[in-house]
């Protein structure tokens, strides 16, 4: 199940996480948050859904479904996150649980602008993050959660290590947004004990939309089908190289990443008689 927000664009969001589920081989289930106004260029409005409603949606698939894994995205605000969270308990969701819990701590546009009230932060870090299997900030979300800048690989570390400590059985430090990696973009996970670098090719383009909730979708696609953490995060990184290595131009500012290169294009086959 994704827990997010739509994106009227299709780029990223719910509309991704769907794309990254079926890629991945899992049939995906929504709990909307919020109905985004948006398009290649930009938000220009968001509408959320009451909070009783997103925890209906929750507990809705759940009792009857049933749910492998969970990945929330953007939350629109503490309410909301109030809400995930109690959802979660009342479902067997979240590290220690039944069901793992990925969150995606989705605070910052693609510009590093923050999208959530400081209230909205401190639920992440005191409701969501305890409860949390793997979060999966990137630098400009490190920075607004934890005031911390990163710049370099040191840093990246110092931050996994303060991020753990809000309560997350694992931490991944996305390092997209690292200027020091001109040629690849290393991601840093951490379990409290060992660090772990994933590193992979960085790409020449600006059609990374939907590129972080792709990779937390991807990871919750890979503990949905039984995964360990380590093994679902390496999984979902590569995921994310490939989906960025084929991803498109779209509108007239950020396209998407690109789930399409999974597929064998079997609308090209010849038809049997």
């Amino acid at each position: 199940m994704t827990i997010a927000g739509t994106d009227s664009g299709g780029g990223a969001g719910i509309a991704a996480d769907l794309r990254t589920f079926a890629a991945c081989g899992v049939h995906g289930c929504l709990a909307v948050c919020a109905v985004t106004v948006q398009n290649s260029v930009g938000v220009t409005g968001v509408h959320p859904i009451p909070p009783e409603t997103v925890a209906a949606q929750i507990t809705s698939v759940a009792s009857d479904i049933g749910l492998d894994a969970v990945k929330t995205g953007m939350l629109a605000g503490a309410e909301i996150i109030a809400a995930v969270a109690d959802a979660c308990d009342a479902n067997g969701i979240g590290a220690g649980r039944a069901t793992p819990l990925v969150i995606d701590p989705v605070a910052a546009s693609m510009h590093g602008d923050q999208l959530l009230a400081d209230s909205a932060l401190d639920s992440f870090r005191t409701l969501l993050f305890p409860r949390a299997t793997v979060v999966t900030p990137n630098l400009d979300e490190v920075r607004l959660l934890i005031g911390i800048d990163v710049h370099d690989r040191a840093g990246q570390y110092e931050a996994a290590k303060v991020l753990h400590g809000l309560g997350p059985r694992f931490v991944l430090v996305k390092g997209g947004h690292l200027r020091e990696d001109t040629d690849r973009c290393v991601d840093l996970l951490y379990d409290g004990r060992t660090f772990t670098e994933l590193a992979g090719p960085r790409f020449d383009t600006g059609n990374t939309h939907g590129g972080g909730d792709s990779m937390a979708a991807a990871i919750a696609s890979g503990l949905a089908r039984g995964m360990s953490p380590p093994e679902a995060v390496a999984f979902g990184k590569r995921y994310i190289v490939e989906a960025v290595r084929h991803s498109y131009p779209l509108g007239a500012g950020h396209g998407p990443v690109s789930s399409l290169w999974t597929h064998r294009p079997w609308w090209s086959d010849p038809v049997s008689a």
